[in-house]
């Protein structure tokens, strides 16, 4: 009896994690272009094979490798390429806090490994309120898989950068507004959030224009506070 109870356990488990990797799937598929941009360009900053697959191993954060390892390419120095890398991904800073409820009781071991494998993508299909409890196995199902995915793209793009000349004017920088276009549009379902995607795509482009420093910060700001204000002040229901 006992043992058919752990086999049940093991069997929810294998569920929710294969659960989770089916539905980050089309994102892991979306961001092979992007992984292979990744891969090559870093060969072509001078970094090694080895040194090229190690930052997606270890950093595996998309936008701020390809950023960090253009810096390095142009001689920059190591403080100037931690701030930025730190303005880049200050956002999983946003989603950690709209997560904390759900991952804050899950054993310490539970809340590194999430913490790791927390993308944009990952953010997408399992923050799904606070209604809705996360289970732990799902969540990391898709992490672990895009994770998976987002190496072995790099380590074709590695290959590739090897063997193909120019291959950053393909094109393929074109997938990181892709995926997260696939992203966002699945969850503009309130006059809110379209508010919010509209301010944020203002605000960013603006800051690009106008040659501010950490613009997608603040465009993140911008969007959530007008989103929560319009929400507030017409009473849409949450």
């Amino acid at each position: 009896m006992e043992a058919q109870s752990e086999q049940t356990v093991t069997s929810s488990k294998l569920d929710a994690f294969f659960k989770g990797s089916l539905m980050i799937l089309p994102l892991t598929i979306a961001v092979i272009p992007w992984g292979i941009l990744a891969g090559s360009f870093a060969l072509d900053a001078g970094l090694s094979p080895l040194e090229s697959q190690a930052m997606s191993a270890i950093v595996f954060a998309g936008a701020a490798q390809l950023v960090a390892v253009g810096m390095i390419k142009s001689g920059i120095g190591l403080t100037s390429i931690l701030i930025t890398t730190l303005l880049i991904t200050s956002r999983h800073f946003l989603y950690g806090m709209a997560m904390r409820e759900q991952i804050s009781p899950m054993p310490l071991k539970w809340r590194l490994t999430l913490g790791f494998l927390l993308t944009d993508e990952l953010f997408a299909i399992a923050n799904q309120g606070k209604q809705h409890k996360l289970d732990p196995w799902f969540a990391f199902g898709g992490g672990f898989s895009f994770y998976v995915g987002w190496n072995i793209a790099t380590a074709a793009g590695i290959i590739a950068g090897q063997s193909l000349p120019n291959l950053d004017s393909w094109g393929l920088d074109f997938a990181i507004a892709a995926t997260f276009i696939a992203i966002v549009i699945p969850s503009v379902k309130k006059p809110s959030i379209l508010l919010c995607v509209l301010v944020s795509l203002v605000s960013s482009l603006m800051c690009v224009l106008l040659d501010i420093q950490g613009g997608l910060l603040i465009a993140a700001l911008l969007g959530m506070a007008s989103g929560t204000l319009y929400a507030k002040l017409t009473g849409e229901k949450t």
